[in-house]
């Protein structure tokens, strides 16, 4: 019995060891806010991918090939320097749903996180509103342990939150507005 408590014991020292000794995990972000205005004229909005510049605060201008359809590009100019590139991985319009993914290595002086796929949907909220929910799932910049700072976990999601936060709350701005 002693015998069987320290190979639990040594078993259990060992797991924990290999656990810490792990790269990042997958980080998961989801915001979402009310709008009052139609679901449609919201959709109009976050439905066009080639112009997140008309709702989106960090994005100057954008240059995008392929229209609407899936396997479409675009290249975010960030009003602060640096681009972002993505592809549109799927849009359903009658769903108002989106989904895209950055590709090419992001600058982490722009966006501190690796292999960035995000979804964004707009529904009726039932008052003859919108309800819009914006998500994503992504690693932190560092894939190795020990990240410098800027290019961990708490660098990525705050700069993702922000990103979303303030981005939901300027479409809402643009969508009541119209």
């Amino acid at each position: 019995m002693k015998k069987l408590l320290s190979i639990v014991a040594a078993g259990s020292l060992l797991w924990g060891g290999l656990a810490e000794a792990h790269g990042p995990t997958r980080q998961k972000m989801v915001e979402t806010i009310e709008i009052n205005a139609a679901p449609e004229a919201v959709w109009a909005l976050v439905g066009d991918f080639a112009h997140p510049e008309k709702w989106l605060p960090p994005v100057e201008s954008t240059t995008a090939t392929g229209g609407n359809e899936k396997g479409a590009t675009r290249e975010l100019h960030i009003k602060s320097g640096g681009t972002l590139k993505e592809e549109l991985k799927d849009i359903d319009a009658a769903k108002m749903s989106i989904k895209y993914k950055a590709i090419d290595p992001t600058d982490p002086k722009v966006l501190p996180v690796n292999n960035y796929a995000s979804e964004i949907s707009v529904e009726s909220n039932g008052a003859g509103g919108s309800k819009v929910e914006w998500k994503g799932a992504y690693y932190r910049w560092f894939l190795n342990n020990n990240p410098p700072e800027g290019e961990n976990e708490e660098a990525a999601n705050g700069v993702v939150g922000k990103i979303y936060k303030e981005g939901l709350a300027n479409l809402k701005a643009v969508a009541e507005k119209k």
